[in-house]
């Protein structure tokens, strides 16, 4: 597929069905997070692969009860590894590279779900600490982007997409 026709098909899926998805599949996914440039090729973050119910009853409730949570076949939870960026880039790699690295990684991710025939959605609403505690997070990485990702229901009409106008986005100098 081209990439632009890529970034067309690109949509926010919520409504999966039961298909598993293949093994292989997930790799290919999380080998395009980790293709992701980062800063100072640290790649300073994690990646949590969710499958188990129990912990995906508990993480829609700490995700606001976000339906798409509870069909999804897989759950990524991308977080960012503070302490690593900190090392090398102090406050800025703490408080900023570190949140770049990350959600680069999971938009590569998403592009790649979408790729590869499945849906998934970003989900940036949810309680952090809650999601922490339930996933035994270790300090200093913070969760920061959740993208549960399955086979789409073939009915579920994607939300239409309204953009702003480019000269209301862009400002060139």
């Amino acid at each position: 597929m081209k990439f632009c026709e890529l970034l067309e098909k690109r949509k926010s899926i919520r409504t999966y069905t039961n298909a598993p998805i293949e093994k292989e599949k997930l790799d290919k996914i999380i080998e395009a997070a980790f293709s992701a440039p980062s800063a100072g090729n640290l790649q300073a973050y994690k990646i949590l692969i969710v499958k188990n119910e129990k912990i995906k009853k508990a993480l829609y409730y700490a995700c606001l009860e976000q339906n798409s949570i509870l069909s999804a076949q897989i759950i990524l939870v991308f977080c960012t590894d503070k302490e690593q960026s900190a090392k090398k880039y102090g406050t800025r790699g703490e408080n900023l590279y570190c949140l770049q690295d990350a959600t680069i990684a999971a938009a590569y991710a998403q592009l790649e779900i979408t790729n590869l025939g499945l849906g998934s959605v970003w989900i940036g609403a949810f309680e952090d600490k809650k999601v922490a505690e339930i996933l035994k997070i270790e300090s200093g990485k913070i969760p920061i982007a959740i993208i549960p990702i399955g086979y789409p229901v073939e009915n579920e009409k994607a939300r239409e997409r309204i953009r702003k106008a480019k000269n209301e986005m862009v400002k060139e100098f």
